[in-house]
Order: structure tokens, then sequence, then C-alpha cells
């Protein structure tokens, strides 16, 4: 996730071998435990994320609420990774922004990519990351200065309930993230990095990373 080689073995949970990296502290599945393609993108089609669900609208409100404070006006963005029902982005448009879809499966028309955006939204994706290096050096390309990177995850907290928590269970969740994981990913790409509640974050990305660079240096 960080860019370096510096995993460990974490755990072995049924089989399933977790690393854990001592850089940035992301704890991971063995890729060659991972899914393969055709039954990871099966399970994610029994997925039923009815942008009209009240229930669903409340839980993504934990991250729409406050992103939205925090966008100007008429504000461009993308929801990356939004899956077959783009509630977020039903609710963000609604706020009066214009929001473009990604998804690999669902929404895999690759011209969103090729635009800059005042902010992105990953809303129980970054889980799901195969490479998430790459992934992340991506978002931060079709961030405008200032832009925002808005994402929800449940972050991981106890390593003796790791094995019996809820979202290791899902098998198409590969990697995990620490509140220390995401701050450190925020230092990586000069970003300002706010928790406003659990399991979200908001990364800004620098109006002017030169800046941001000399006082990293300085720091």
């Amino acid at each position: 996730m960080c860019g370096t080689f510096s995993a460990n073995f974490f755990v072995n949970v049924d089989g399933d071998r977790y690393e854990r990296c001592s850089t940035c502290r992301a704890t991971f599945l063995n890729p060659e435990q991972r899914l393969s393609i055709d039954d990871e993108h099966a399970r994610y089609r029994l997925h039923r994320n009815d942008p009209g669900d009240k229930d669903y609208r409340r839980f993504l409100s934990k991250l729409a609420g406050p992103l939205l404070q925090r966008l100007p006006l008429l504000a461009k963005g993308l929801d990356y990774g939004c899956g077959p029902g783009p509630a977020l982005a039903c609710m963000l448009r609604e706020a009066g922004h214009h929001v473009r879809l990604f998804d690999p499966l669902f929404f895999p028309d690759p011209e969103p990519l090729e635009d800059l955006y005042d902010f992105i939204v990953c809303a129980e994706v970054i889980e799901h990351f195969h490479r998430p290096a790459e992934e992340f050096a991506r978002l931060n390309r079709m961030l405008l200065p200032g832009g925002w990177l808005a994402l929800m995850t449940c972050f991981q907290t106890d390593d003796n309930r790791f094995a019996a928590w809820h979202y290791r269970r899902d098998p198409t969740h590969v990697v995990f993230f620490r509140e220390t994981t995401l701050r450190f990913l925020a230092r990586r790409f000069q970003w300002r990095c706010v928790i406003p509640r659990k399991d979200v974050a908001l990364m800004q990305k620098s109006y002017d990373t030169t800046v941001m660079q000399k006082e990293a240096c300085h720091a």
C-alpha cells in the first residue's frame, strides 16, 4: 500500500494468511488467496445498494455529511467504485453537485478517469483494492489542488478480535486500514487528513504541493 516491501506475517485464520506492513501498518490477505475475478464479481452482483433505501442513505450520510460541509457550490466529483446502485452519487447530486461514476464492473467506461475533480468519494471501496498503491496514486492524479478524497471503510483496531471481525470475513475485503495507515498515506501524498467521525477519512490535496513538501522536510 505504501510502496515499501516490509510486510511480515500477522496471523493465519482458517487457512487464510494475513500479512502486515511494518511501515504503514496496513493488514492484507496474501495475494495468492484472493478470490478469482469471476467469484469476486459474482459476490458484488448480490449487493442491493438501492439509492431509494433510507437506511442505506443514512449509512452513507456518515461520509456525505462531513464532505458536503467542505465542498464549494456546484463542485465536480467522481464516485469511484460506485457499485450497481450509486446511492452516494445521487445524494451528492441532490445537494447540487455534479458527480460522474466509475466502477470496474458496473460502470467500466474509463473516460471519467481522464478528468479532474473537486472531490472523489470511495465509500466501502478501498478495502477491495488489489493494488492500493497504484489506486491511490491514480486518485491523487485526478484530484484538483484543494480537492477532497473522501474515504469510508471500517478502521482496523483490535488485533485480538481480527479473526472474528465481520469485515475480515467478507472474502472480497483484502486490505484493512488503521487510522495510522491512512495518516501515513496522507503524509506520502502531502494531503491534509481529517477524521471527522468513526470509519471516515477526508483527505485534502494541497493547493501547493511544493510548499507542502518543503514543510515536510523541515518538520
